[in-house]
């Protein structure tokens, strides 16, 4: 039986799309909102792409509370359904909880700097020039692969492994299966090689060789840092996101249900 919640306080927050602010002018009256520094749970209005800059907002400022998205922009993978009127308060009270942990990259650049960012879908290296991309692979300080010639190279959750991965033919991840999914982007050299599912307890590091000559720069999510040298990632156990679906809509049914898309 899932558990039912008794959120006191509830923040609303919308992106400033047309569509999700006229949902936000609506949605005043359906309950007593506080502010968000004051919210136990938060209700997010808009795409995709908000609710990513939502949760990082939260990993920045080392306050995490659940957040139950309504869908108001395109693809909605990690939001509910938005319906006019509804009674927000029984849905959030019978929402299921669940958990996700992002990826965190430490890139050290070509000039050595330092920079940290989280990553809930997936971190990417990608080519800055026409020059293909060179770059080591290496799983729990074990070389896998000691050149890797390519466009890029992503590792993926499985939250995100519905989104860029699969484009880029990686595979569908379930929610709760512990994996990573560490594929290629237009692989030239080792030809046959499709990419790696591994243990989310696994520590990557991506070296990027002749980096002069073949600039690399690297992506978390919607944060970017150009020409680096390497890039290591983990799992960040400790920065536990809490994600609230409705009954039958939840984010570990949708991830199944995208594989038999055809």
């Amino acid at each position: 039986m899932a558990k039912s919640h008794d959120f006191q306080r509830v923040a609303l927050i919308a992106s400033d799309t047309e569509r999700a602010q006229a949902a936000y002018a609506d949605m005043q009256s359906a309950h007593d909102w506080v502010p968000l520094a004051e919210a136990d749970a938060v209700v997010v209005l808009g795409g995709d792409g908000f609710m990513l800059q939502t949760l990082h907002a939260m990993l920045d400022s080392g306050r995490v509370i659940p957040a139950y998205g309504l869908n108001l922009g395109t693809v909605g993978f990690l939001m509910n359904r938005y319906r006019a009127g509804s009674d927000i308060a029984k849905r959030l009270s019978r929402a299921r909880e669940i958990a996700i942990a992002p990826l965190c990259m430490d890139a050290l650049t070509q000039d050595r700097q330092h920079h940290r960012f989280y990553a809930i879908n997936e971190v990417s290296l990608l080519r800055e020039t026409r020059q293909t991309a060179k770059i080591e692979v290496t799983v729990d300080e074990k070389v896998r692969i000691a050149e890797l010639v390519c466009d890029g190279v992503l590792v993926s959750t499985p939250a995100g492994s519905t989104a860029y991965n699969l484009s880029a033919n990686g595979p569908i991840l379930p929610l709760d299966s512990q994996l990573l999914a560490l594929t290629p982007i237009s692989a030239f050299r080792p030809r046959r090689w499709r990419g790696a599912i591994l243990p989310d307890r696994s520590t990557i590091k991506l070296t990027v060789r002749e980096p002069h000559k073949r600039p690399v720069s690297v992506v978390a999510d919607q944060k970017e840092v150009r020409d680096i040298a390497e890039v290591s990632l983990a799992i960040a156990r400790e920065c536990e996101l809490s994600l609230l679906f409705d009954p039958g809509h939840a984010l570990d049914e949708r991830i199944v249900a995208e594989q038999f898309v055809v």
